[in-house]
């Protein structure tokens, strides 16, 4: 069994995978749009675009790796207003060089809730929320 993370960017989906490929490196393996959907009763009104929710040009469901992580993403019911709370995503690179790069990257267009520092269980360490509002820990090793 395992857990993953899936991420509804509300809209900004194809945004969002494509921050995460410059910022982080990440691989995009799998992508359909809600006009793909073989099964187009099943998303009544996403496919044609007649129903309120989202677009067929929208992402229905992605998934993409951050290093040896999978996330899944979508763009949920296009509602233009993505909430990431209660969680964080902890990005754990091999130094403090890559911890900076990487926290630098993620802090472009976003905000910084803690600048990264070292302290006494990291090298580097920093809380940061992307330009999407997803909050990420930033956490190399001691």
């Amino acid at each position: 069994m395992k857990v993953e993370s899936y991420l509804m960017f509300e809209g900004r989906c194809d945004e969002a995978l494509e921050f995460y490929r410059r910022a982080l490196g990440a691989q995009v393996t799998m992508l359909m749009r809600y006009k793909d959907n073989p099964e187009p009763a099943a998303g009544e009104g996403c496919a044609d675009g007649s129903g309120p929710g989202p677009k067929p040009e929208m992402v229905m469901h992605a998934s993409f790796t951050v290093g040896d992580t999978q996330i899944m993403a979508s763009d949920g019911m296009g509602s233009g207003h993505a909430s990431f709370q209660g969680i964080s995503l902890a990005l754990s690179p091999a130094n403090a060089a890559d911890a900076k790069r990487y926290f630098d990257a993620l802090a472009d267009g976003g905000k910084v809730q803690m600048p990264l520092t070292k302290t006494f269980f990291s090298q580097a360490f920093g809380m940061v929320a992307d330009r999407f509002g997803v909050p990420w820990m930033v956490v190399a090793p001691e």
